[in-house]
Order: C-alpha cells, then structure tokens, then sequence
C-alpha cells in the first residue's frame, strides 16, 4: 500500500479509534451502569449467536432485496425522463418547472400520501424508495445530456451524424459521468429510504424493521450491531459503487 493511502487510512481510522477505546473504557472502569447502551463484548455476543445472526442475516438480505428493486425502478425512470428533458426543450418546458417545484418537497414528507395510495405493505416501500432514487438520477441525466458543448454538436452535424449516432457518440458518453453521478446519489438515497420506509412502514420483513423491534424489546446488544451492520452496507456500496464508475469510465483522461 502507497505511504500516502496508508497515513490517510491510519487518520481515518484514528477517531473511531478512539472512539471504541472511550466505550469500551467506560463500562471496564464503572464509569456507567446505564441499561441504555452495553458494553463492546455484549455486541460482540450478538455477533456470535446463531439465532441473533440468523435474524440480522435473513433482515439484511430482505433490506438489500428492496432496495434494489425500488433503486431498478426509480433510477430507469429517472434516466428515462432526464434523457428526455436533456434531448427536447419542448419537453423541458413542460415538465420542467414541475419537476423542479416536486423536488422541494422534503422526501418523508411522501410517505403518508404513498401510505394512502399503496397502503403499508411492500407497494408503499417499494414506491418510497424509487421515489428516493428518481430525482438524483433525472436531474444529473439531463444535466449530463443539455449539457453537452454546442461546438462538438455543430461537428457532428458537419460530420454527417444521424440522430442516433449522435445520440450514442456524443451525447451519452459526454454525459455519462454526470450521470453516473446521479447514480451514485440515487444508491445511497435508496440505500437510506429503505431504512426510513422499513422504520416508518414497519411491517413486514427488514433491517428496519428488525431494529424497531429490538429497540421494543430492549436487546441493545442486536440493536447496536444492527446499527453497525447498516453502516458497513453502506460503506460497502460507497466502494462498489466508486470501482465501478472507475472502471466503466477508465476511458477519461485526467483533467
């Protein structure tokens, strides 16, 4: 490992630290008796007990699974739409203020009104998440695609481009790491409003709903590894996600 990456990951690493060593600290030298939080080891027990990781487990998996779906959904329409908007002004006239006004609305503040149409099954989550990744991925679609140099338009149509040529040798390469982008934010938004529909909408099967029901039962231990385990997934994806733009767009030169 490069000597820059490791002294950035050992100052990464230096307040979680730090961190672990206060909370293990606090309940090894009695500085706490609180039942509200437990000491390290008893959420390493969690960690080992089959019937404890079989339910994180088995949460996870359902989470990841609607997540995915609603990600599907909300960010094929939103590439859909943006593309749209990017390509015809007509169309960005009319659905554009729109659009743009619907995009203020706060994202939580859907949830009683898709409850209403969809009901508190999985129609409603599915429709929560995908309404979490349309927007990012529609507006940096059509970013991405209007904005595309109007010089290397006019050389194109010097060159003789069909409008189908057009559209896959310029615009979409010259857009896609706008709209990579939007996937990117479009992941973590899903990733997150998966959570909130599973804690919000707790019905059903989920990492949401599983830690809901640990907070209930007061089992701290399930419930802070649970909590690690949703921050880890999302660390996780962070990654994949930045390797992959790396790798699909490796044809860039540096700026």
């Amino acid at each position: 490992m490069p000597a820059i990456a490791l002294r950035r990951l050992r100052r990464g690493l230096t307040l979680p630290v730090l961190l672990l060593v206060g909370w293990w600290a606090a309940y090894a030298f009695d500085w706490t008796q609180t039942t509200l939080f437990v000491a390290p080891g008893k959420v390493l027990d969690a960690a080992f007990d089959p019937q404890t990781a079989n339910a994180l487990l088995s949460a996870l998996w359902q989470s990841l699974l609607r997540g995915a779906a609603g990600l599907v959904i909300g960010a094929s329409l939103g590439l859909l739409f943006g593309v749209l908007l990017g390509v015809s002004r007509r169309t960005e006239r009319f659905f554009g203020l729109t659009l743009h006004s619907i995009k203020q609305v706060s994202l939580f503040a859907w949830l009683p009104l898709l409850s209403l149409w969809f009901g508190f099954g999985e129609g409603s989550k599915l429709a929560f998440i995908a309404w979490a990744a349309f927007f990012p991925v529609l507006l940096n679609s059509f970013e991405g695609v209007s904005g595309v140099p109007r010089e290397l338009a006019d050389v194109a149509r010097v060159s003789g481009f069909s409008r189908t040529q057009m559209f896959t040798r310029l615009v979409l390469p010259a857009a896609l790491p706008s709209i990579f982008n939007g996937f990117y934010l479009a992941l973590m938004f899903a990733w997150l409003a998966t959570l909130g529909a599973e804690y919000l909408l707790g019905s059903g099967a989920g990492l949401g709903v599983l830690l809901m029901e640990s907070r209930a039962e007061y089992r701290v231990g399930q419930m802070l590894l649970g909590i690690v385990l949703v921050g880890t997934v999302g660390f996780v994806l962070d990654i994949l996600a930045k390797a992959l733009e790396r790798h699909l767009l490796r044809w860039r030169t540096p700026s």
